[in-house]
Parts: structure tokens; sequence; C-alpha cells
């Protein structure tokens, strides 16, 4: 536990998880009905207040980091925990443009009229009660919450003991806000404790409090969620995600979107974490690439094919073409065309996004059509994997199940429906 959270004292977590759920569910009911011009003042406001206290939020920051420094994170860690003046108006940003987003709640998504007269809708509303359990990023606090707001759900937010300090200082400008409103304060919780035993809880779905958990972090958070939770969960357990230069790629292109998908940010999960390489251009695309890639900091393991074309390329394991490095490291394999690309990617991909780099226009329809990862892109970055780039403003993930919701989590995303059915007296025969 960070020794400098305040803890909740053991005797009473479960008492004080439950009345956070309650407390959510009060909260949810009032939300459902609130004007979406008082939803979208809330997240106005909490951007304004989040410029306003950019200093507090920095100092909180730093205290973050000093702990994290000591403890010997990585750099990828670290890099997902910082926070500096342009990333504070990225997040504040990000309130704003969810606020500008089309309201989902009540939009009649279809309509029809039986023979018998009754007129039924199918009609957007929340789903209620939203769990979010994630690590380092304290910007998930501002993202999460605002979608969650924007949506009409109240959310129990359970971040990292990594960003405890960040994001206590984030969610305080969004409680202000909703207070300002005059909407509930407890539509938006954290979880005041950095106790592990909390997220069992919340788990468990505070008796019946809670209407689903939304995990974002690492592999060893995401399997515990979809191990124990007693919920149902919108998340992926990780993003292997994979650039895959096609035998008609440009060299240029190739370069460009492979150096970016991997080294923009590596600690995100849309970042590529395997690159497969057309034995047919892999002789005079692959040096470049590779040149382009370590001169970037990133450190290369590949099959015996790519290591004879890269001198001192360390060769990869079995497990490289199973892991999300999450840092500057990358697997690459000379693959034997598209059939042998789809094979492998289907054999060790997680579902999540997957691009190919070629000008050849039937090659690029077959990997989108054959694939059925979350997020397939022609010709463009993995990293382009994350709501704000597909204009559904923030997203708090990348789901990559085949029910409810998939790719990015957005508003849309976390809203269900429900049936109204008109009618002028009918009766059943």
């Amino acid at each position: 536990m960070n020794a400098s959270a305040t803890p909740v004292p053991a005797e009473s977590l479960e008492a004080t998880m439950l009345r956070l759920g309650r407390q959510a569910r009060a909260a949810s009911a009032v939300l459902a009905l609130a004007s979406e011009q008082s939803r979208t003042r809330v997240l106005v406001d909490a951007a304004r207040r989040l410029r306003a206290r950019a200093t507090d939020i920095l100092a909180a920051n730093a205290r973050d980091l000093e702990a994290a420094d000591q403890r010997g994170i990585s750099g990828a860690m670290r890099d997902r925990l910082l926070l500096d003046e342009a990333r504070i108006e990225g997040i504040a940003l990000a309130l704003e443009q969810i606020a500008a987003l089309p309201d989902p709640l009540g939009r009649v998504t279809e309509e029809w009229t039986r023979p018998n007269g009754l007129v039924i809708q199918r009609v957007r509303v929340p789903l209620g009660v939203i769990g979010i359990i994630y690590e380092s990023r304290p910007n998930v606090t501002a993202d999460a919450g605002a979608l969650c707001l924007k949506s009409g759900n109240a959310v129990i937010l359970r971040g990292g003991s990594e960003s405890w300090h960040s994001s206590r200082a984030i969610h305080a400008c969004l409680v202000a806000a909703l207070e300002h409103a005059g909407l509930p304060a407890e539509s938006i919780q954290m979880v005041p404790t950095t106790d592990r035993s909390a997220v069992g809880q919340l788990l468990a779905g505070l008796e019946g409090c809670v209407d689903v958990i939304v995990p974002r972090g690492g592999k060893s958070l995401i399997a515990r969620v979809q191990q124990d939770a007693r919920v149902p969960v919108i998340g992926h357990l990780e993003g292997l995600c994979h650039v895959y230069v096609h035998a008609g790629a440009d060299a240029d292109m190739a370069r460009d979107v492979v150096l970016n998908s991997k080294m923009r940010r590596t600690g995100i999960c849309g970042a590529a974490e395997t690159l497969l390489i057309d034995s047919a251009c892999a002789p005079a695309l692959l040096p470049p690439i590779a040149a382009a890639l370590r001169a970037a900091g990133c450190a290369l393991r590949g099959d015996e094919a790519a290591c004879a074309l890269v001198a001192d390329m360390a060769p990869a394991s079995a497990a490289d073409w199973r892991t999300e490095y999450l840092d500057a490291i990358l697997a690459v394999r000379v693959v034997d065309g598209l059939d042998a690309a789809i094979a492998h990617i289907r054999e060790y991909g997680s579902g999540h996004t997957e691009s190919i780099v070629t000008g050849d226009g039937a090659a690029a329809e077959r990997f989108l059509g054959e694939l059925d990862s979350a997020i397939l892109l022609h010709n463009a970055s993995t990293q382009f994997a994350d709501g704000g780039e597909f204009g559904m403003g923030a997203e708090i993930g990348i789901a990559t199940g085949r029910i409810h919701a998939r790719g990015p989590v957005g508003v849309e995303q976390l809203t269900s429906f429900k049936y109204v059915v008109r009618g002028a007296g009918q009766t059943r025969p």
C-alpha cells in the first residue's frame, strides 16, 4: 500500500465499499433523468477547474513520481504516470470534446409499427453504475468520470496506488463541478483506499449496486478482473498488436507507419508489439525500417530470416510472439505472404489492433475481411486505436470481447437500450 494514502480500517472496508455502491445507485437514478445541458455543463466546468488547478495537480503528480522513482519503476510505467502542463491541457480538452459529443440518452435507434397498431421504439438508456479499475494513468480518472457522466452513469473509480495523489487531485475538479451544477457529488466516486481488498469488494458487485466492471491496466489486473468478477466485464486482456508490411508496401510509408506504431508511445495498448514483413520485400525494406527503429531507441528481436537481414538483431524466442512489451522492444518475423501473416496473427494476436501496409487494394481487403480483431487498419499506425482518434472523444479502453461493446469504449458503448411500446387499448388474443 502507498504509505501516504488514506487507509480505510480493515474492519470497516466492506461497509465503506457498500456505502459507495448505494450512493452510486442513488446518484445513477438522478443522472438518468438529468438534462443533457446539466451533464454537459459539469464537463465544461471540470475542464476549466483542471486548468485553474494545474499547479496543484502537478504537485500531486510530483509526489507520485517521487514514490515511483524510489520503487524503480520502468521508463514506460513512468511515462504513463507522468503529467506535465501539456498533458493536463490534453485532459481538459478531452473533457470538452466529450461534452460536445451528441447526447446518447433517449435516442430512438429503431422504431416500427406492428400489424395490430402497436408502435415499438428501441431507446438508448444508461447502464447504471459502472466500476472502473485502472492502474497508473491519472488521466483515466478524468476520461472515465466524464464518459460515464455524459452517458448518464454513476461511476466508482478505483485507481492504482502509483497515481493516488494525481488521481485524487483530478477527481476533486470533477466533484467540484458536479456540486456547482447541482448534481450528486456521488455521481463520480473514488475508492478511498489503496487496499487491494477493495477491488475484491467491487468485483463482487456491492450487493447488486454495480452493473458492469471496466478494467484498464496490465495483463495481471485484467486477468484477475475477468476471473473474479461477479458482474459483467467490458475489457481486453492485452494489446498484442501487429503491423504487417506486405510485398506491395511503399518503402517510406512502411518505415513511417512501423516507427510510429511502435515508438510514438510504447506504453499504450495500441502500440505495435510484432512486425510481420513479407519475404518478397524484406531484403529491401527491413534494413531501413530496423535502422529507423534502432535510431529511436527500439530493441529488436527477430526470427532467423530477420536476423539474417539485420546485423546484431537479437534472436526471438517463442515467448516473444506472445509478449505485450509496453516498452521499446519489437518482435520481428519474416513471413511468406498474406496467408502466413494472417495465420500468425490468428495464432498469437489478442484481437486488439492490426495494421497492413500495402498499395495492393485486394490484399488489404483480404486482411481487413479475414481477420476479426476489434480494430483493423490499412496504411495507418496502430496508435490510432484510440476513441479520441475515432471522433468518439476519450475512451475508457479497447474492448476485445464480442458481447455488448467492441473496440473503443466511449459514450455510446456505455449505454444499453429499452423498448417503449405505445398502444391504443390493444389486448392479446
